[in-house]
């Protein structure tokens, strides 16, 4: 069995880090959400021919897990995904002329709001279909692994995510070959418009990494540094060959669903 798993609770100490990349940090996390009020606020005018899912309210959880990543790691993100790529550094105007269904767009605008990547930075995909970006993850991971390469994949998924077969699955996989992933729960309470208590039998989502004999950290995903911390801890286990890990980062979607 693994180690006792760790939990990571409140602020951690500013000093930790160098003031450059604390305000890098805050940088991102207010970049995040001036992109997506600006997204809402125009999404009226009705050129955004794409369904926009925002991820206002999430940001610290997007910036502290990426900040925690080496830019030649990578990762796999959901239907709501702008946080996710920009906090790896994808490309803003790519990313905007992909909602507007424009050439210049990250997938020549065919692929809209919920299909962002950036290869160049290691956003390789994000993925509408709820679960399905997981095995995705685990896949890449896999291939680091069979060509023993130094990288991590980081695969982001919401609550109703672990309601997927394809969760447990991959997350089989990834415990049995001791694979290079980190599944990053953003647990913001809701499937649309469903509380968990409603979807999900009371017990808390930790327990599916004891399920799987993976290591799980639980944070307040509004706590950037906390986020930072625990993923910095999962992802050294993944990258030294020790297997995957959970991050559960708990959360709150400030926005309508869609």
């Amino acid at each position: 069995m693994s180690a006792e798993p760790s939990a990571l609770r409140g602020p951690l100490s500013s000093t930790r880090l160098e003031p450059t990349m604390l305000l890098e940090m805050y940088r991102a996390m207010v970049r995040i959400r001036r992109v997506e009020e600006a997204i809402a606020a125009r999404y009226g005018e009705g050129d955004m021919r794409c369904p926009i899912h925002l991820s206002i309210g999430q940001e610290a959880a997007a910036v502290g897990a990426c900040a925690a990543l080496r830019p030649a790691d990578k990762i796999v993100s959901t239907h709501r995904c702008h946080g996710h790529y920009l906090a790896k550094g994808g490309d803003l105007r790519a990313m905007i002329a992909e909602l507007y269904g424009k050439a210049a767009g990250c997938c020549g605008g065919r692929g809209g709001s919920m299909h962002l990547f950036d290869d160049r930075v290691g956003v390789v995909a994000s993925v509408p279909v709820v679960g399905s970006s997981i095995p995705l993850g685990v896949g890449i991971a896999l291939a680091f692994a069979q060509r023993r390469e130094d990288h991590v994949c980081m695969t982001f998924m919401g609550d109703a995510a672990v309601e997927e077969g394809a969760f447990h699955e991959a997350a089989n996989l990834a415990a049995v070959h001791k694979l290079p992933v980190v599944f990053v729960i953003e647990n913001n309470l809701y499937s649309v418009y469903t509380r968990i208590a409603d979807r999900q039998p009371d017990r808390p989502l930790s327990r599916l990494a004891d399920a799987h004999d993976m290591q799980r950290f639980l944070v307040d995903g509004n706590d950037a540094l906390a986020v930072r911390e625990a993923c910095r801890s999962a992802v050294a286990q993944a990258r030294r060959g020790h297997g995957p890990a959970v991050v559960i980062a708990e959360t709150y979607r400030l926005r309508e669903h869609c």
